[in-house]
C-alpha cells in the first residue's frame, strides 16, 4: 500500500509540471529490493501513463513547440532504444543509476530565470547541435535506467534560457513519452530474448495509481500546493538513494 501511495502521489507531483517521475519510481523501487531487470521497465511505463495525459492537455492549449521538439525525439528515440537493449549486469546498473539519481536530484534543486519567449540561440548551428547531442545522451540514459530525461533537460533549458518557461513542460512531456516508449521497447525486446518474465501482476496496482495521479496532477497543476517545496523534498529523497547505492 505504501509503494501504490507513493506512486500516485509521485504522478500526481511530476504531471503538474511535465515529467514523469521516471528518477523518483526508480528510487522508490530500488529500496524495495525489485528486481533490478524490473525496475526500468516499470518506471517507463509509469512514465508513458503520466506523461499522455500531459502531452493531451498541452496540446489542446496550443502549446507544444513542434518545430524544436520532433527533431530532438527523431535523434533521441533510436538511443533510447538502444539503451533500452543495452545488457547490463546489476553492479553496473546499480551505479549508472545511482549517478543518475544525484544528477537529478542535483537538478532539482537549481533555481531557474524564467524568459517569457524564444532565444534566438535554438536556431543557430550550434544552438542545434548542442541540443541534438544532449537528445542522443538523454535518450540512451533513459532507455538505459528507466527515466524519460525530462528531469535534466528542463534545467538545461530553463539555465540556457532557450525556451519560454511556459513551453518548457510542453516540450519536456512529449520527449519523455517518446523516449520511454523507444527505452520500453528495447527493455522489453531484450528481456524476452533472455526468457525474463518480469512484469508481475502485482504491478498493475502502481499503473493504476500512476493513471489517477497522473490526471489529477495534469489538471490541478500544483495549484494547492507550494511546488518549490515539492520540488526540493523530492530532490532529497531522490539524492539519499542515489549515495545510499553508492554506499552499498
Amino acid at each position: 500500500m505504501f509503494l501504490i501511495l507513493s506512486f500516485f502521489v509521485t504522478a500526481l507531483i511530476y504531471a503538474s509540471v511535465g515529467f514523469g517521475g521516471g528518477s523518483t519510481y526508480n528510487a522508490l523501487l530500488i529500496l524495495l529490493d525489485v528486481d533490478y531487470r524490473a525496475i526500468p521497465i516499470i518506471a517507463l511505463i509509469c512514465n508513458l501513463i503520466v506523461v499522455a495525459g500531459s502531452c493531451v492537455k498541452h496540446q489542446k492549449m496550443n502549446m507544444i513547440p513542434w518545430k524544436y521538439v520532433l527533431p530532438c525525439i527523431v535523434v533521441s528515440m533510436p538511443f533510447a532504444f538502444l539503451g533500452g537493449n543495452t545488457q547490463v549486469d546489476k553492479e553496473v546498473f546499480v551505479i549508472v543509476l545511482a549517478v543518475v539519481l544525484i544528477i537529478s536530484g542535483m537538478t532539482m534543486m537549481m533555481n531557474h530565470n524564467p524568459i517569457k519567449l524564444f532565444s534566438d540561440h535554438i536556431d543557430s548551428i550550434i544552438g542545434k547541435t548542442t541540443v541534438y547531442i544532449t537528445s542522443s545522451i538523454l535518450g540512451y540514459i533513459a532507455g538505459l535506467v528507466g527515466i524519460g530525461g525530462g528531469i535534466f533537460f528542463a534545467p538545461i533549458l530553463h539555465l540556457t534560457q532557450t525556451l519560454p518557461v511556459r513551453i518548457i513542460p510542453a516540450f519536456t512531456s512529449l520527449f519523455i513519452l517518446a523516449n520511454s516508449l523507444a527505452g520500453l521497447t528495447g527493455q522489453m525486446i531484450k528481456n524476452h530474448s533472455a526468457g525474463n518474465f518480469l512484469i508481475k501482476p502485482e504491478y498493475l496496482w502502481l499503473f493504476i495509481a500512476v493513471f489517477l495521479g497522473g490526471q489529477l496532477g495534469s489538471h490541478l497543476g500544483l495549484k494547492f500546493i507550494n511546488s518549490d517545496i515539492i520540488r526540493r523534498m523530492t530532490a532529497v529523497l531522490v539524492i539519499y538513494v542515489g549515495c545510499r547505492l553508492l554506499i552499498i
